[in-house]
């Protein structure tokens, strides 16, 4: 366990020491101690990489400074997971200290590519130094590369100088606020505009997209609405209806997805979907395949980590049940987590499991009624109607209020004024002033407010 200054120790496991853990050692021990007063490690002398099966006593001893990166965020009672193997993302890159490796993202096809991007990379990687070619780095120019290693190394030096003055436990650096990671990882040609609330943060993205994006900087836009930009943009309703126990997919078709302590449960099912000329099998297929894409989207946008549960329609056919697998694999793909896929059962359940880096993200859907504030009880409409006339009473014979009017809900505001004589009519008969009605259908159904005749609201 290490203790980086949070309220729980981080826990680093001898397998995420990394192989070149004792030449990190060795780099920080001279960073500190002063006897080395750069970060290039062109003429660092490596140590020995560790071996696969050792024991962490073996590498590390009590109350030893050690540095560290968190690969996994706090979750539940558990505190930080952290990894000695650090790393530095950027753009195109990722750079690996102590490593001379040269390796490419699997989902660049292209040998040819691969290739051309090796060749360019390796002529221009430091030594002692390793790098990831990232996916979105495919077709670039050797002057992108360059430009995102020089920012990465740049990180790297600026991390070894604080490391100089360090006194554990200490944040060295951090990584990039989360809008400038998300459009690190994500930006791409399907990005027509960016709309953001805050001028600050406007200021801040677009000097970030112009160093790594310059031609899309036009479609970094201040959003200066009077609506908010969620309101605006429709984003409310998606988050409050994505997140909820019930997904409601298309043609009936929805999910029930619950929690449990041991794992997740998503169960499929068709609703009301049943073409006429269809049967059973071929429906169910259908109905499979469209849930199977939404179950994959809610994975990521949930960020739901360890063993997933699908219980989809069952069906006969084994070809049927192979089709339905490999569409979730094909969906999955777009999943950054790493994950594994199991083949459907006998029984239509297919076992999912996700890698857990943070906790999953949780949105409250539903709200506590504001007739019976959630104990499922509300007044009789006939104490409703008196408790009305009991205030109208005090207003005009106690306060003397000269004007008032009456605001209530669409369906209470039928029952004042509807029929003859109405229940409007004899308030006026019996208070000899005629009380004006007004119906709000933003008011629950027994809200009711007074106003007087400047517009002012009456609380009483």
């Amino acid at each position: 366990f290490i203790n980086i200054g949070y309220e729980k120790d981080a826990f680093l496991h001898y397998l995420d020491l990394g192989p070149q853990v004792q030449s990190l050692n060795k780099l920080t021990r001279q960073i500190m101690s002063g006897k080395r007063f750069h970060a290039d490690l062109s003429d660092f002398q490596p140590e020995a990489d560790i071996g696969k099966n050792g024991k962490i006593t073996e590498v590390l001893s009590p109350n030893q400074p050690v540095l560290v990166q968190i690969a996994k965020e706090p979750i539940s009672t558990k505190g930080p997971r952290v990894t000695s193997e650090i790393s530095f993302a950027g753009r195109y890159l990722v750079l690996v200290p102590f490593s001379n490796r040269v390796s490419v993202s699997q989902k660049i096809i292209s040998q040819e590519e691969r290739n051309r991007l090796k060749r360019l990379v390796t002529s221009i990687r430091p030594n002692n130094f390793g790098i990831i070619i990232r996916t979105v780095a495919e077709g670039k120019m050797v002057a992108d590369l360059d430009a995102d290693l020089k920012t990465l190394m740049a990180k790297w030096e600026m991390m070894m100088k604080k490391l100089s003055e360090a006194k554990p436990p200490m944040k060295l650096i951090s990584e990039i606020d989360r809008t400038s990671a998300l459009l690190r990882d994500l930006l791409n040609e399907s990005f027509n505009n960016i709309y953001i609330n805050g001028p600050e943060l406007y200021e801040e993205t677009r000097n970030f997209i112009q160093t790594i994006a310059p031609d899309k900087l036009n479609i970094v836009k201040l959003y200066k609405g009077k609506i908010p930009i969620f309101e605006y943009f429709g984003v409310d309703k998606q988050i409050k209806n994505s997140f909820g126990r019930t997904v409601t997919i298309s043609s009936g078709i929805y999910l029930i997805i619950e929690r449990t302590e041991a794992f997740h449960v998503i169960d499929v099912n068709s609703g009301h979907r049943a073409k006429k000329d269809s049967d059973q099998e071929t429906n169910a297929l259908e109905v499979n395949l469209e849930a199977a894409t939404e179950v994959a989207r809610q994975l990521r946008l949930r960020d739901l980590g360890g063993i997933i549960v699908v219980d989809f329609i069952d069906m006969v056919i084994p070809q049927n049940r192979k089709k339905l697998y490999e569409h979730l694999k094909e969906e999955m793909a777009k999943d950054r987590a790493k994950h594994t896929i199991l083949p459907p059962s006998k029984f239509g359940l297919i076992q999912i499991t996700r890698q857990r880096v943070r906790p999953e993200t949780n949105v409250e859907v539903l709200e506590l009624c504001p007739a019976c504030m959630g104990t499922g009880q509300i007044k009789p409409s006939i104490i409703l109607i008196d408790e009305i006339e009991n205030k109208i009473r005090y207003l005009i014979q106690e306060q003397n209020e000269k004007r008032i009017k009456l605001c209530v809900h669409p369906y209470v505001y039928a029952y004042l004024t509807k029929g003859f004589p109405s229940i409007q009519l004899r308030w006026a008969s019996k208070f000899k002033k005629w009380i004006p009605i007004s119906g709000n259908k933003s008011f629950h159904m027994i809200e009711y407010r007074f106003f007087n005749n400047k517009g002012d609201e009456i609380r009483i």
